[in-house]
């Protein structure tokens, strides 16, 4: 214990540093949140989002734009084939 005097000597008592107790809660804190993240990732993955149509449009525009963008698949079908 006496080797360590000349340290003690030394300390300024207006400077406050965190110490090892400050560096282990900071630790722990940074496990827990790569912890929470890596959890977070695992249940984010078991998503499975199906979008709901939206209630604003009306019926009649729901068949309109069904059957303009089946016309437009007749006729890009139409064209791949006249330039085969």
């Amino acid at each position: 214990m006496t080797h360590l005097l000349p340290f003690a000597a030394e300390v300024d008592e207006d400077k406050v540093t965190p110490g090892v107790l400050g560096f282990i809660v900071f630790a722990v804190m940074a496990l827990a949140v790569w912890a929470l993240m890596k959890s977070m990732n695992k249940q984010m993955g078991r998503i499975e989002f199906k979008e709901a149509p939206d209630p604003e449009q009306t019926p009649a525009a729901t068949k309109e734009t069904a059957s303009g963008a089946a016309n437009g698949a007749a006729r890009g079908s139409a064209k791949g084939s006249a330039q085969d």
